[in-house]
């Protein structure tokens, strides 16, 4: 397999001026991940310690095993809106007992854990996840429900939670609560549902309804252990398979549930030298463009991602603003989709399209590295097809089975995000670097759009244009598009699953393709009807 050779300037103004910017935005990443670190901030974290409790984190961090890296899921949620950054909720993969699990936390430093919409938004894409690759489930309790403010917007999403803890349950993927404090209302069912529940004694609170709404509902005078203590719940209820005496001893019990399950991988697992790239990650710094309108040769990247600096590319001089090879990721095959000029003609569709099929009849997974501004548009484009040669490229994402990986290296646009398996194509994890964006098309060029748009309406209707009035509207609008296209702001929308620094983009792919292989790995032999 040939060796990549880089030929990027590291000294050129070009690369002077996106190492700054992207060190600009890796700093205001990690802000907001202290933000979303110190929960409910400096009065809560401390009400919670004094209560002799740990914080979320810690808890994941004493659950996992030692020196084990934890991949951690929708850290931006609600980035943006009223609520606190993450979402009062941390999710992530994690080796337990050398299993890689599914880890949900709850953080009571943030109104006491109480979910809210985007909460719910992240909870239930971690059970997809779970789901697709396989992957055993701990939930570490300690919520006191939904907001009620907002039960509107809680009540359905909190539900499919435990459907989803039961069918996982059905497919034969383990399912554990840890449970550290309370667990109320529609959240005492995470427990109920789950295939096993530890409690800590005098600390886990367990019940549908707690003492006032018993007195409400009742008339009855209960108090907390009695209603849902720990202790009741193993000696009595028997909701508690085991009643643990402290938070540690809690988490030992987990790793304990997990270390007896004997799980095993259904994948074939890494099978190349996972020797490491050529050419140092720090480079992605100085590659990665921070004005999009400045194309870089995805070649680059892969050189510094992938095994060895080792690629072959398919069908090198054909299509050519799409990048096609194999290559292997950690000694994991993989075959990679790359924009090279952002715009997507009939040739790349076609190649895109014939190099998917490919990887499924060998079973390889695919990862797409978006830089891409959408499928080509106009006369001649049109004429040759490009409908249908889109459509190909669509139909073989759409119906490809191998696990995608996504990451939005800089611009996804428009049908090209889709062809390109975007968020909405369902690839098993898709992560953005700081200096992407993500919308239907650029600002500019949506609000030029929307300004013809208005322009003809207004001659049809025999009325004057406002040139004035629509200069205006056109910065508003320009300003708001880009604003909603950043990508912090998609992460608080939950439409990925997280910002990831460009220099750990090597080892959080190596992360998702090894959790990937906890299910089969069989592409799809068959596919729809291809337009030709």
């Amino acid at each position: 397999m040939k060796v990549l050779t880089s030929t990027f300037d590291l000294g050129s103004p070009v690369a002077v001026t996106n190492r700054e910017g992207n060190l600009e935005r890796l700093a205001e990443l990690e802000r907001q991940v202290e933000l979303a670190a110190a929960g409910g901030g400096g009065k809560y974290v401390e009400r919670h310690r004094s209560r002799g409790r740990m914080l979320a984190r810690e808890r994941i961090e004493l659950l996992i095993d030692p020196d084990a890296p934890f991949l951690e899921l929708g850290t931006m949620a609600a980035w943006g809106t009223e609520y606190t950054v993450g979402a009062s909720v941390v999710t992530g993969i994690g080796v337990v007992s050398d299993v890689e699990c599914l880890i949900v936390a709850h953080d009571p430093t943030v109104r006491g854990g109480a979910s809210n919409p985007y909460t719910w938004k992240k909870v239930l894409r971690a059970m997809d996840v779970a789901r697709e690759n396989r992957l055993p489930v701990i939930n570490l309790v300690e919520s006191g429900g939904g907001d009620l403010n907002r039960q509107v917007e809680l009540f359905i999403p909190a539900g499919r939670l435990f459907h989803d803890l039961t069918a996982l349950s059905a497919a034969g993927i383990p399912t554990i609560a840890l449970v550290f404090g309370n667990s109320t209302a529609g959240g005492a069912y995470v427990p109920g549902m789950c295939d096993y529940t530890v409690m800590v004694q005098n600390q886990a609170k367990v019940f549908l309804g707690g003492p006032p709404l018993v007195k409400m509902a009742t008339g009855e005078d209960a108090d907390d252990e009695s209603l849902g203590g720990a202790d009741m719940h193993a000696r009595t209820s028997g909701l508690a398979d085991y009643l643990a005496r402290d938070e540690h001893e809690c988490l030992a019990i987990g790793r304990e549930i997990m270390e007896h399950l004997n799980w095993r991988k259904r994948g074939p697992g890494p099978s190349e030298s996972a020797d490491d790239p050529i050419y140092p990650a720090e480079d992605l710094l100085s590659i990665a463009s921070v004005d999009l309108k400045v194309p870089f040769d995805p070649r680059e990247v892969i050189a510094r991602v992938v095994d060895g600096s080792r690629f072959e590319e398919y069908k090198p001089v054909y299509g050519t603003a799409l990048v096609t090879g194999w290559a292997s990721v950690h000694g994991f095959p993989v075959g990679i989709l790359a924009n090279a000029r952002g715009v997507l003609f009939n040739e790349e569709a076609k190649k895109g399209a014939e190099f998917i099929m490919l990887c499924n009849q060998t079973d390889t997974p695919l990862i797409f590295l978006q830089n891409t501004t959408g499928f080509m548009v106009g006369t001649q484009y049109e004429q040759n097809g490009m409908i249908k040669d889109g459509a190909k490229m669509i139909n073989a994402v759409t119906n490809s089975s191998v696990p995608h990986i996504t990451i939005n290296m800089a611009a996804s646009y428009g049908a090209g995000n889709y062809g390109m398996s975007g968020r909405s194509y369902d690839p098993r994890l898709l992560f953005t670097w700081p200096n992407s964006k993500s919308a239907v098309m650029g600002p500019e060029q949506l609000a030029g759009v929307m300004s013809i748009v208005a322009r003809q309406a207004a001659e049809t209707a025999g009325r004057p244009f406002d040139e004035e009035a629509d200069a205006v509207q056109r910065a508003a609008l320009e300003e708001r598009i880009e604003a909603e296209s950043l990508a912090l702001y998609m992460s608080g929308q939950g439409y990925d699953d997280g910002v990831i620094d460009p220099r750990d983009t090597r080892d959080v792919l190596g992360m998702t393709l090894s959790m990937c292989h906890n299910n089969e790995i069989s592409g799809t032999r068959g596919f729809g009807v291809f337009r030709m």
